[in-house]
């Protein structure tokens, strides 16, 4: 059953009048297997992997290829068969990062598991294996920072509510729309064993409603797995739509949605008694503990002003500039090529000719877009109050702008600039154009620094 929900967070933007999803969203997902992929050890921020194979090895696909060596890390796995060509330093996105480097030398045979086509029967799996396969398939958060996903599960908290998010509230990503439009009976049995490993009493998968067909979909076969008896005494799975708005797929706009609870600040969505995982998380989950296979490949939307804006599924470690290139090379010569959506994915490149590469598909590498560029200046702030009113975390961008330009860290912190999502909000409703983001991010991550430092004198 479709049961709307009201959006109760505050704040938010309408960026779009949603012409900018039709660029892609009735395009069906596409196979794409490249010749080589370059993994990289570090798969989100901070997620650093020690490397367990050396030039000359043959590997498998699925096959684990990196151990976790820090907090942000999941284990990594071969995205191809193939033999291991190199294992180098790269440029990714500004940054040199070790990689590994596989020739693929098999096809990719596409599964035709019954979990991927009617609902599965879990009755007989218990949490401790879906939990197992969590942590050992290296499924991380596949919407957003790419944090490990077995850390949320295995929380000591009690949890009631699991959130899958599908929301995809970022202007011209279609990934997860398709992805719940074609492999809607994967997705919802993730689910599912998700609410088992999580223990709480139900599961809501979350959309917005410009996404009805995915919506109809997705409760089709949840009415399907109820009337075939499937379903465990007490699994509480229902679909939840939302109006438009922006950020909706936040984590914590999410549960302030569906529950009306608040993340403390400095708090988990574990203290009000929530896990959110994304429906790709979802999917990854489902292809591990019924599938057997770990996390390799994702959808990605290539998209904006490219000749074929389209959807792919591609391994792990794919090239972005190949993929720019099968969607037919971009269309403007004045470009800004962005990692992910407009309004939180960073820019890689600025007229971009199609030679230099772009950057390496990563777990959580939801998009590549290409904008024409455009230039402006910043001027003097206005005191308009637009970026107060908009900010979804209830700060005042501005206030903290100038504490930040002034180096007033304290006064930052006051302000609450710890709590800023970098959703992108106050830069977009800003008509002085300017880069509140991008300090208010800064200020959030110099305040975070001063009060891990407090801490650690304090121990």
């Amino acid at each position: 059953m479709q049961k709307k929900g009201k959006s109760v967070f505050p704040g938010g933007v309408h960026p779009t009048d949603g012409s900018d999803k039709a660029l892609s969203m009735d395009a069906a997902i596409q196979q794409y297997e490249p010749s080589t992929v370059t993994i990289l050890s570090e798969q989100s921020f901070g997620g650093k992997c020690r490397l367990l194979v050396q030039p000359g090895d043959t590997v498998e696909e699925g096959q684990l290829i990196g151990e976790p060596e820090a907090f942000m890390a999941a284990p990594l796995h071969a995205s191809v068969s193939g033999t291991v060509l190199d294992v180098r330093e790269v440029v990714n996105q500004g940054r040199k990062l070790l990689a590994c480097v596989i020739q693929r030398e098999k096809e990719c045979a596409e599964s035709s598991a019954s979990y991927r086509t009617a609902a599965a029967d879990i009755r007989e799996i218990s949490r401790e294996e879906i939990l197992a396969g969590i942590r050992d398939g290296g499924l991380t958060g596949m919407g957003g920072a790419g944090f490990p996903a077995h850390k949320k599960y295995e929380t000591d908290k009690d949890i009631d509510t699991l959130l899958i998010n599908g929301a995809e509230c970022e202007p011209y990503l279609t990934c997860d729309y398709r992805l719940m439009l074609e492999e809607g009976y994967a997705l919802v049995n993730g689910a599912r064993l998700l609410l088992k490993a999580s223990g709480a009493e139900r599961a809501c998968i979350c959309l917005e409603d410009n996404k009805p067909q995915a919506a109809e979909n997705l409760s089709r076969i949840l009415e399907e797995a109820r009337n075939q008896g499937i379903m465990e005494s007490g699994e509480q799975v229902e679909v939840k739509i939302f109006p438009t708005k922006y950020p909706e797929g936040g984590e914590r706009q999410l549960i302030q949605a569906v529950t009306g609870r608040e993340v403390p600040m400095g708090g988990l969505p574990a203290d009000v008694g929530v896990i959110v995982s994304n429906v790709g998380t979802a999917k990854a989950a489902a292809d591990m503990i019924l599938g057997h296979m770990p996390l390799t490949r994702r959808i990605v939307t290539v998209t904006g002003w490219v000749k074929n804006p389209g959807n792919y599924r591609v391994p792990i470690g794919t090239s972005a500039k190949e993929l720019v290139e099968l969607a037919g090379g971009v269309t403007v010569p004045q470009n800004r090529v962005i990692a992910g959506g407009p309004m939180t994915g960073p820019c890689v490149a600025s007229d971009w000719n199609g030679e230099e590469e772009l950057f390496y598909i990563t777990k959580n590498t939801s998009g590549i877009l290409v904008l024409p560029d455009s230039a402006w200046e910043e001027q003097p702030c206005i005191r308009c109050g637009g970026c107060e009113n908009a900010c979804p975390a209830g700060l005042v961008p501005w206030q903290i702008d100038f504490a930040f330009q002034q180096e007033d860290y304290e006064l930052c912190e006051k302000l609450y600039a710890s709590e800023c999502i970098a959703c992108g909000c106050c830069s977009y409703i800003c008509p002085a154009k300017r880069e509140l983001t991008v300090r208010t991010r800064m200020a959030r991550d110099a305040v975070k620094q001063r009060m891990r430092e407090r801490a650690v004198k304090k121990a």
